[in-house]
């Protein structure tokens, strides 16, 4: 049996620019983000299909077992499978330690560990790098999924870093160089928050691709948010400033689209903001999910009574790419 460990992600800058549909038209993109100690798992293990009526047996939140390949309703892993040329004779289980449709990257996460899982199955091994842009072509060329490329990359390479996008065979990933203890300060004033509220991101980024030229302007604007956002956290000023930019950012992508906020994440927000956040964001597309949060550690529990009603997840940051931790 072959087990895959694949991070969540964390975007703090540059969201948007790393689709295609605006990194090739408008010389290149770059986001600022972070791999988070929550996972997606795969297990994949030899099916002995000769002793039962089926030749495939997938587990997720529900159960197929099919004869044929071209029966598997779960397009992502029909086309992972296809991909390898696995046809027969494997068994797959999912499991995950948050839900997906929330903004943190995990249907991208999902097709990053379970084509390393494969690999593995395979007895072959990629580096980092390929192993996102395997899962890129399987999710734009393959699935036509109206996705990015940041989240492909953060599931496969992990860290915490700023990645630039010049094509999408063409990603260079630089790592955020900071003293422990200054990153420690920085994760220590992180809050992620749950809005209850679950959407398919594809849906909000189908429209911001059919509208990509008018936000345009909105994402040029977003950009240099990265190198500022990289400026603070590695050189002398204080990390208060990048909770500022985290509210500037917001700013700017609720621009994007109307779809990506809503009266009761609007309500979220100023709840937390009144009750001292210096700034924060949706994550994903929007729309819903996961809502991050910069707060000084001395104001968190204010923040916490006033946002009683929704789960806190804490988080770690700086995580592993996609592992194979059991083989």
């Amino acid at each position: 049996m072959i087990i895959t460990r694949t991070p969540l992600r964390v975007s703090f800058f540059g969201g948007g620019t790393d689709l295609p549909e605006f990194f090739l038209n408008h010389g290149g993109g770059a986001v600022l983000g972070t791999s988070i100690d929550k996972f997606i798992f795969h297990s994949v293990a030899p099916f002995q299909s000769h002793l039962f009526d089926y030749s495939i047996r997938l587990a997720y939140r529900k159960v197929e077992c099919v004869k044929n390949i071209d029966e598997i309703e779960h397009a992502p892993f029909r086309e992972c499978l296809k991909y390898f040329g696995i046809t027969k004779d494997v068994e797959i289980d999912l499991s995950a330690d948050l839900p997906s449709f929330s903004g943190l990257g995990s249907s991208s996460s999902f097709t990053v560990g379970l084509l390393n899982a494969l690999l593995a199955h395979q007895g072959r091994t990629v580096p980092g790098i390929e192993l996102a842009y395997m899962a890129i072509e399987i999710e734009r060329d393959i699935l036509r999924e109206a996705v990015g490329c940041q989240d492909q990359v953060f599931a496969a390479v992990g860290g915490f870093n700023v990645v630039e996008f010049i094509t999408q065979r063409n990603i260079v990933v630089h790592r955020v160089p900071m003293r422990p203890e200054r990153m420690a300060e920085f994760e220590s004033s992180l809050m992620l928050f749950f809005t209850g509220i679950k959407r398919r991101a594809v849906d909000v980024e189908v429209k911001k691709i059919s509208n990509i030229d008018n936000i345009k302007g909105t994402l040029k604007q977003m950009l240099p948010l990265v190198d500022e956002g990289y400026r603070i956290l590695t050189g002398p000023a204080p990390l208060s400033d990048f909770g500022y930019l985290l509210h500037k950012t917001w700013q700017l992508k609720r621009q994007l689209e109307k779809d990506v906020s809503n009266d009761a994440i609007e309500e979220l927000y100023k709840s937390a903001f009144e009750a001292g956040a210096l700034g924060g964001k949706l994550l994903g597309a929007g729309g819903g999910g996961f809502m991050l949060f910069f707060v000084p550690p001395e104001k968190q529990q204010k923040v916490r009574e006033r946002l009683a009603n929704y789960h806190e997840i804490k988080i770690k940051i700086n995580t592993p790419g996609s592992l194979i931790v059991y083989a």
